[in-house]
């Protein structure tokens, strides 16, 4: 009987260390039940982003520029071919169903810089408030490239006479190229608009 009874605390005992392992086995595979679990949410979440991503791509695949427009980011750019005031470029603009360029960005800012070798009007202005620039969609003005001491209304004797439009100088670095000028003055100016489907 005594012999029954240690072989049955034997079996016991193995049992009892047998249920332990499992129990660790359970724990270990829960911990790992999480961490998949966690990892295909993330990759769950990567994939809803680069599906965005996908999607924005094509459409912007679908939208294209006009014949003779230069499209970059989600805009089409033409320059003129031909020099006016700061208004009438303006005017040849909306006739094309654009505006004079905004430049938001430092990327935009040496495109443009690059896209013309010649100085042109872009569409910033302080007329209706002087020192007050604005772009052409009434948006403040927050990403600048004023050239060194611009702008500057003419200078201090006003010799250029009131200088209330920006333009892109030509044959400078492409940043800090932006000037003040008269509107009245003649150069080329570049107009933009979005990407049409």
């Amino acid at each position: 009987m005594t012999e029954l009874l240690q072989d049955s605390d034997k079996e016991l005992s193995f049992l009892t260390a047998e249920r332990d392992q499992l129990n660790s086995r359970v724990s270990s595979l829960t911990k790992d039940k999480d961490q998949l679990n966690s990892r295909v949410s993330s990759l769950t979440a990567k994939l809803s982003e680069m599906t965005k991503d996908r999607d924005r791509l094509d459409s912007l695949s679908k939208k294209t520029c006009p014949a003779g427009w230069t499209q970059f980011s989600w805009s089409c750019y033409i320059l003129s071919s031909r020099s006016d005031s700061w208004t009438n470029g303006r005017s040849d603009c909306h006739n094309k169903g654009a505006d004079l360029v905004i430049i938001n960005s430092k990327e935009e800012q040496e495109f443009v810089s690059g896209f013309t070798n010649q100085s042109a009007w872009i569409g910033l202005t302080d007329i209706a408030e002087e020192g007050t620039w604005k772009w052409v969609d009434g948006s403040p003005l927050t990403f600048k490239q004023w050239a060194e001491n611009q702008p500057d209304n003419g200078g201090e004797d006003r010799q250029w006479g009131e200088e209330d439009c920006a333009h892109i100088r030509s044959g400078r670095e492409l940043e800090n190229n932006w000037n003040d000028l008269s509107c009245d003055a003649s150069k080329h100016w570049i107009c933009e608009k979005n990407l049409q489907q």
